[in-house]
């Protein structure tokens, strides 16, 4: 039956879409729903609500945690599947590293996962290993009998440890090594660039080590740190006072250190807060390469930094019915008109304006456009050449915010354009028969109401190569997408078509006729199925082209590196208009509705107690 709702209303198929926003058009179905976000982030917030933590480890950008239950989840860039823990309930210890995990089993043995270019992450047969450290390409584990054994990478000698038998702990970094002797001194072998395995005099009474990228740690008996090696961010100047330290982690370019009064210390690289610290009680830290974790008392997992901005993770409500996926933000629009922000704000794009008369909404390059209910449009965030700044009038009907400029198409079906115009990406053809816009990197799309499709703007990359983003090809058309140098078009068929530029096959959509929705992100596609699946294609590094699984998504929209979907929320209606394509809003319209909720929710018409006996 929803089938025939998108059937009844074919101008719901003329999206207004940014680079990628989903934009319903007054005959949208009376669905709404909750919203699945995929692609970059590392700190996953669902994950770290848990409380039966007792080991984390930070690696590149994937994120492991050990469970009491001697369980292990993983989260975070898993294109290599080193977030994709092994099954089993036996694991005493973790480590992530660059591209790989480790885990160690109670009995003894590892099992390795994820990226394995040197072998990496196949670790060695036996069961009398007690410890583990992932490096960068390379792996260390620690024997009961005090050796250790590398494996992987060995370019600079660092899977080749020295032949002793009195380590007691071990730390793999990128390209180099520390170990532990029983003694309390430290060795230190693989690469040296920056003197990261030159161990400071006195070289003695150390009780923890840890290796980063370029720079290593040394925890003292008497709680101070000792740091040496790479210092350009100063992850290796230890903040005063250098003292009560019981723990320390050493990261991509910078440091943590664990007092024994539960808080944390960061210095170094703090690009992405990565070294700005969270309050609380804390027992164990981990720094990965531009974020951190810290576990609590309590189990729990509090993690900041880097996070592919939090763009992918949605907040967790049902009542969404549109939204849009920027270059680092994202947006949804509420059943109830208001809009909710969440992901990049340094320029204030995800924190939208207050009210409830929303019912468009546009994410654009680290600014945002909404378009309300009385025609009018508002824009906030970054406004370089005046991108975030709209014109005025209140006879709007559809926005687009693409890069660096914007579209807005009026009633009586013109188009406006607005801020930067190299290209003339944001100079629109004089023609009032348009019924959908996309604003992509640097050109422009419109689909004509004869289901033509005009473009403009740049037909080229930076480097002037041409690609012919901005040249349609011919036919009739019922939906549009501008990505960032490459278009999506799809036909009344249900078919797509793709042209621009073509890396990682972003414009060659697969060859099917079931399509009813479609958006062109950055550097990657997604097409919406007629049965509510969704496929997508092109680059796919954060795992942004390979959207879940699942037929109940009702809308989508790509970004550059995250991609967004609706999931239909099949028992939350609400009434959104001519509904029987009679030009008309009544009573026949609410009985449509109502005849779509009692299939969709599994209701019968018959009340049960009233049925005799």
């Amino acid at each position: 039956m929803r089938t025939n709702i998108f059937k009844m209303c074919p101008a719901m198929l003329a999206f207004s879409i940014l680079i990628a926003a989903l934009v319903f058009s007054p005959c949208t179905p009376a669905f709404a729903g909750s919203i699945l976000g995929w692609g970059t982030w590392v700190v996953d917030s669902a994950e770290l609500a848990q409380k039966n933590r007792i080991a984390i480890s930070a690696g590149g950008s994937h994120s492991l945690a050990l469970r009491s239950d001697g369980t292990i989840v993983g989260w975070g860039f898993n294109n290599y599947g080193q977030a994709t823990p092994p099954d089993g309930n036996n694991y005493i210890a973790i480590s992530a590293g660059r591209y790989h995990s480790l885990a160690l089993r109670s009995d003894g043995t590892i099992v390795g996962w994820g990226y394995n270019s040197d072998g990496q992450a196949t670790p060695p047969t036996g069961n009398n290993y007690i410890a583990i450290s992932a490096g960068g390409l390379h792996s260390l584990a620690l024997k009961s009998d005090g050796t250790i054994v590398g494996w992987g990478a060995n370019r600079s000698g660092q899977a080749t440890p020295p032949p002793e038998n009195n380590y007691i702990a071990i730390s793999a970094g990128d390209w180099h090594n520390l170990a532990l002797r029983s003694d309390g001194t430290i060795v230190a072998w693989g690469y040296n660039e920056y003197g990261q395995c030159n161990i400071p005099s006195p070289n003695s009474g150390f009780i923890a080590i840890s290796a980063g990228y370029g720079h290593s740690l040394g925890l003292k008996q008497d709680g101070s740190i000792v740091a040496w090696g790479y210092n350009y961010s100063g992850q290796c100047n230890i903040p005063s006072p250098n003292s009560g330290f019981i723990a320390i982690s050493a990261g991509g370019s910078h440091s943590l250190a664990l007092r024994s009064d539960g808080s944390i210390v960061g210095w170094g690289r703090n690009e992405y807060g990565q070294a700005t610290l969270p309050t609380g009680n804390f027992v164990a830290i981990s720094a990965g390469w531009e974020y951190s974790l810290a576990l609590r008392s309590d189990g729990s997992i509090v993690g900041w930094g880097y996070n592919g901005s939090g763009q992918a993770p949605p907040p967790p409500e049902n009542n969404y019915i549109a939204i849009s996926a920027g270059w680092s933000h994202s947006l949804a629009l509420r059943s109830d008109g208001s809009i909710v922000g969440w992901g990049d704000n340094d320029y204030g794009q995800a924190t939208p304006p207050a009210g409830n008369n929303f019912i468009a909404i546009s994410a654009g390059w680290e600014y945002s456009l909404a378009l309300r209910s009385d025609g009018s449009i508002v824009g906030w965030g970054y406004n370089g050449s005046g991108r975030a700044t709209p014109p005025p009038g209140n006879n709007y009907i559809a926005i687009s915010a693409g890069w660096y400029h914007s579209l807005a198409l009026r009633s009586d079906g013109t188009i406006v354009g607005w801020g930067w115009n190299y290209y003339g990406q944001a100079t629109p053809p004089p023609e009032n028969n348009y019924i959908a816009i996309s604003a992509g990197g640097y050109h422009s799309l419109a689909l004509r109401s004869d289901g033509s499709i005009v473009g403009w703007g740049s037909n080229y990359d930076l480097d002037g190569n041409w690609f012919g983003q901005a040249t349609p090809p011919p036919g009739n058309f019922v939906a549009i997408s501008a990505g960032y140098r490459h278009s999506l078009a799809l036909r009344s068929n249900g078919s797509i078509v793709g042209w621009g530029f073509n890396g990682s096959g972003r414009a060659t959509p697969p060859p099917e006729n079931n399509y009813i929705a479609i958006s062109a992100g950055g550097l990657h596609s997604l097409a919406l199925r007629s049965d509510g699946s969704i496929v997508g294609w092109g680059d796919n590094w954060y795992g942004q082209a390979t959207p879940p699984t699942g037929n109940n998504y009702i809308a989508i929209s790509a970004g550059w590196l995250h991609s967004l979907a609706i999931i239909e929320q099949p028992c939350l209606y609400l009434l959104a208009g001519d509904l029987n394509n009679d030009c008309k809003v009544d009573f026949y319209d609410f009985a449509l509705m109502a005849a779509n909720w009692l299939i969709d929710c599994n209701l019968t018409p018959e009340n049960p107690a009233c049925i005799p006996k």
